[in-house]
């Protein structure tokens, strides 16, 4: 049985069936092809599958899809028009900040989740916020230097 899912995807109304037992994550990676998202874990411990719901970021491996009912839904593919990416994206390569990239889509967003809710977190705020995001490559200073870069010209 397929359940009917009605919701805003990256500024987009959709419309979708999907099954009951699969993960939001499943749901956005194979049938609308947004691969941004990974799986690391499964298990809602490394962060590497966060996008924005509801205004809130959330673990999509730990979202059932039909949850995604009349909500709203951003992946990092929403955040750029096609053409230009967004201040934070452009923020994480100019610091060095992606390597290998597998995290960087979770990163970004749940920094984006932290400036949307304060424009000028401090440093401690921007580490707390990422704290459920694991990274093996750069060891966070670019990270957190690239989401404080954003927060400054907030100020400015």
């Amino acid at each position: 049985m397929k359940y009917r899912v009605k919701f805003i995807l990256n500024n987009e109304e959709v419309e979708h069936y999907v099954e009951a037992n699969k993960t939001l994550l499943k749901m956005l990676r194979e049938d609308f092809n947004l691969t941004s998202a990974k799986e690391g874990c499964g298990a809602g411990e490394c962060g590497a599958c966060t996008v924005i719901m509801n205004g809130k970021p959330v673990n999509a491996c730990l979202v059932l899809a039909p949850e995604a009912n009349e909500s709203t839904i951003l992946t990092v593919e929403g955040l750029s028009d096609g053409k230009t990416l967004d201040d934070l994206q452009v923020a994480f390569v100019e610091r060095g900040a992606i390597q290998c990239g597998y995290c960087t889509p979770g990163m970004i967003m749940m920094a984006k989740a932290l400036l949307d809710r304060k424009a000028n977190p401090t440093e401690e705020e921007v580490k707390e916020a990422i704290s459920g995001n694991l990274c093996r490559c750069t060891g966070y200073k670019k990270i957190i230097e690239a989401i404080m870069d954003i927060a400054e010209k907030n100020v400015n």
